[in-house]
């Protein structure tokens, strides 16, 4: 089998006789003209009038996208919701890259993501969580606090998220009003929805959206700032938009993630005693930060004292752009970690994706195998170095014997995996 591994792909090939389940999401088609699909979902949005009548000659517009963390089908999309843009000024529109706390893409990544005509004839604005004078304060949530988001994104007359709707491990579903916030938000705005009561809520988790803390905090931020647009797609394992929702934030939203939920959930029957898991290949395991997402999917159908082996190829390394490698580095163990987290000490960026991974390590082993760290920064990582994912198989069947369960998601996070026996109760 072959999991999604990087830009090529992995070859995976376990032996013959073991005790090995796979679990992929439903197969969709790609639809016959993407671009068709684009245009008519902007036409006939759902819950909003038509793009075109929507927005006047007048209007200044953001059209905020998505970092190359994701793999957002830009060249498909774009040409068309300029196209639908047609009688706006192209200096009265700009691009806004959703970076949240992600690095800044580099010039050679906006080319490929966008294409190089699309670069020079638009000002793109990529968003500095850090600086706290591209912000502006819009309000505040029912529960106190302030959201600031980017000022570029408030002159704006017409504010246009785009982006794909797929599974996320603690704010239920991308896509919506993460393309605001985090997206275009300011540090503290952030860290306050990402903390760790938040992070440790039972509902912060894979497909939950209502009454989840996180996702309910994304919404309410993305409410404060009106004249919003809505385009996302549904993608296939291939990268194909299957689907394309356009229009109000809420009901375009809600409704495609229940058209991703029916496609992306799958159930498994029991806990494994291992769980390969990939992390959906090239963008999305870009890096490690990245790949704690696929360690999360694994880690909801493994059983108590079993084993993750993770395949990201992560060739940009570990991120440094906030405290995610430094809180792995230095942390002296997992409890001690989680600890300083949980307590509330630790006020700073990227602690929530340090939860979430020694969380996952406290509770089961994971192994790393990626060709682009080294074993040293993979242990510094409080995981396992993996150097062929076959063999490491064979050593752990001699701890949990030649029949021991084991479960393959080539997909990564395409696939939101759970115990159906557990849900049902």
């Amino acid at each position: 089998m072959k999991l999604a591994y990087g830009r090529e792909g992995l070859d995976l090939s376990l032996p013959d006789g073991l005790n090995v389940d796979v679990i992929q999401r439903q197969h969709v088609e790609a639809l016959a003209d993407q671009a068709g699909a684009v245009r008519d979902a902007l036409r006939h949005p759902i819950g909003s009038p038509p793009l075109r009548e929507w927005v006047k000659p007048s209007d200044t517009v953001a059209i905020v996208c998505n970092d190359v963390t994701r793999p957002t089908p830009y060249h498909t999309i774009l040409p068309v919701l300029l196209e639908e843009l047609s009688d706006i000024s192209d200096r009265n529109i700009v691009l806004l890259i959703a970076t949240g706390t992600h690095r800044p893409c580099t010039p050679e990544e906006l080319g490929a993501m966008f294409g190089e005509q699309v670069v020079k004839r638009f000002h793109i604005v990529q968003n500095d969580a850090r600086d706290r004078d591209a912000h502006a304060l819009v309000g505040a949530t029912p529960g106190g606090g302030e959201v600031w988001i980017h000022k570029e994104y408030l002159r704006c007359s017409v504010r246009i998220l785009t982006g794909f709707i797929e599974p996320h491990f603690f704010a239920g579903f991308s896509g919506g009003g993460k393309a605001c916030m985090p997206g275009m938000a300011r540090l503290e705005t952030i860290m306050r929805n990402h903390n760790a009561r938040n992070i440790d809520d039972p509902k912060a988790a894979w497909g939950v959206t209502r009454g989840n803390p996180v996702w309910e905090g994304i919404h309410e931020a993305a409410r404060m700032i009106p004249a919003t647009f809505l385009l996302n797609v549904a993608l296939n394992c291939e990268k194909g938009i299957t689907a394309v929702f356009a229009g109000d934030l809420d009901l375009a939203h809600e409704q495609g993630c229940a058209y991703v939920k029916r496609h992306a959930m799958a159930a498994a029957h029991k806990r494994y005693d291992i769980v390969i898991a990939s992390n959906s290949g090239y963008p999305l395991d870009l890096n490690l930060y990245q790949a704690v997402k696929g360690m999360s999917a694994a880690a909801q159908i493994v059983g108590e004292g079993g084993t993750i082996i993770m395949a990201a190829d992560c060739e940009d390394g570990i991120p440094e752009h906030g405290w995610y490698k430094r809180l792995l580095f230095e942390a002296d163990d997992l409890a001690s970690l989680l600890a300083m987290i949980r307590s509330g000490d630790c006020c700073c960026q990227d602690a929530w994706q340090v939860q979430i991974h020694a969380a996952v390590c406290a509770r089961n082993d994971v192994y790393l195998f990626s060709r682009h760290l080294v074993d040293e920064e993979i242990e510094l990582a409080m995981l396992r170095p993996c150097r062929d994912i076959a063999a490491t198989v064979d050593r752990l069947l001699q701890v949990y014997g030649l029949n021991a369960s084991i479960c393959v998601l080539p997909d990564g996070t395409q696939t939101i995996p759970y115990v159906s026996t557990e849900r049902e109760r």
